[in-house]
């Protein structure tokens, strides 16, 4: 089994304060790397970092809201100023503002798209240039979601946003590529802030707040852990283990590990001269769309009582 050693990389990783951002960010730390913790709140920035110290590792906190120009290049000056180079981004930062459509205002969906699609996208824009004007390669790691993948009720901001973050990944990496700077998108599923709302969930997430791990038909059958468990993926993608992965979504979660295929045609049927509006009421639905695709996030499976 290969040694996953960071030593001498730098890491940015937004939304880093708790949850899963803070678990990324022990992890890199604990493989040998300096890390950038951001998060909103001063006082939740300076005990990850305080953390991080205590377990050995190295880390400064720089408090700024992402999603602004300004902001990213905050935090790769940080990252440069405080340890002289950047090799790792993780864009983890998020929030939710959950609605159905019809009742989803212009500001729910604004600030949840200003923070995840568009953080991302400054954030990433800023590595980037630093990246490629250090040399040597580096490594993004954009953080995406189920919902991303395949929609969620209530969630049109916050499925809109990841699904553009798992394009950019594969988008990236192809513009990059020549530059070494590998791109890939994770698709996390864990016991945070926001999944602990989820009823289905929530007394499972309870009972771990008192020490009771999780069953072994949530960490493997439905891939749902604790942020920890989704860490090393990102100790990983940042390592030189991972130099030839690149334009992948992977999801993590509990003991489970996967592969997300890329969106892609799976039927198709041919008209000599195109296809009218007749034709396509008359064999639609016993040529490709014979089988139409599932939607949403599928709901847990739990034992019988």
């Amino acid at each position: 089994m290969p040694t996953i050693d960071l030593t001498g990389k730098v890491a940015v990783v937004t939304g880093s304060g708790r949850g899963l951002g803070l678990a990324y960010a022990h992890a890199l730390a604990a493989h040998g790397a300096s890390v950038v913790v951001n998060d909103v709140d001063e006082a939740v920035a300076e005990a990850a970092v305080k953390s991080i110290a205590e377990a050995g590792g190295t880390a400064v906190a720089e408090v700024v809201p992402v999603g602004t120009s300004e902001a990213a290049d905050r935090l790769v000056g940080r990252a440069v100023e405080e340890f002289g180079r950047l090799d790792v981004l993780v864009t983890n930062a998020g929030i939710l503002r959950d609605r159905v459509l019809w009742k989803m205002t212009d500001d729910d969906f604004d600030a949840v798209v200003t923070t995840h699609l568009k953080g991302t996208f400054t954030c990433a824009r800023a590595a980037a240039v630093r990246m490629r004007e250090q040399g040597g390669g580096g490594t993004l790691i954009l953080v995406g979601s189920p919902a991303g993948q395949r929609g969620n009720f209530g969630q049109t901001n916050y499925a809109a946003a990841k699904a553009g973050i798992a394009a950019m990944a594969r988008t990236w990496s192809m513009e990059l590529g020549r530059a070494g700077i590998t791109v890939n998108a994770i698709v996390p599923v864990a016991a945070t802030a926001m999944t602990e709302t989820i009823p289905a969930f929530a007394p499972y997430v309870e009972a771990l707040k008192n020490g009771e791990p999780f069953p072994a038909f949530l960490r493997q059958g439905e891939g749902f852990g604790t942020p920890e468990d989704c860490a090393g993926l990102v100790a990983f993608l940042a390592s030189e283990a991972a130099r030839g992965i690149t334009g992948q979504a992977i999801g993590i979660g509990g003991d489970k590990v996967a592969l997300w295929s890329h969106p892609q045609e799976i039927r198709t049927a041919y008209a000599d001269g195109g296809w009218s509006a007749e034709a396509l009421a008359d064999a639609f639905s016993t040529s490709v769309g014979a089988e139409p695709q599932s939607v949403g996030i599928p709901a847990p499976k739990f034992p019988e009582a």
